[in-house]
């Protein structure tokens, strides 16, 4: 049996919200409508996610960029830090590398310590 009145009347309403500011029908036939809000919040989910791995991955390359200069490369460098015992995240060892390249010449220095002891 077919549901018709205020719950249904009220998800199509819901729906159409989430569709404006979607081009052609998709913005104001309910049927389109539907296909394209469900596949954007698909998106969003799955790239809510995916910009995590984009940072991580932005994060290690600038890492990387300032090792090099430093000679080292960056499995070497972390893998040296590991030996040192200092827990720092690739967010803020980027943010060192870019903000304060004093600092990180010295823990650079210290994982090459490491590594060569």
């Amino acid at each position: 049996m077919r549901v018709k009145g205020p719950s249904s009347r009220k998800f199509k309403k819901k729906i159409l919200k989430l569709a404006k500011g979607f081009r052609g029908q998709r913005k104001n036939v309910y049927r389109r409508a539907k296909e394209y809000v469900f596949r954007a919040l698909q998106y969003q989910y799955r790239d809510r996610r995916q910009r995590k791995r984009q940072f991580r991955r932005l994060w290690i390359s600038r890492i990387n960029a300032a090792v090099r200069l430093h000679g080292l490369s960056y499995s070497k460098f972390i893998n040296g830090l590991n030996l040192a015992g200092i827990k720092l995240n690739r967010k803020m060892l980027s943010e060192i590398a870019i903000r304060d390249p004093q600092n990180f010449e010295n823990l650079v220095k210290i994982a090459k310590e490491k590594l060569n002891a």
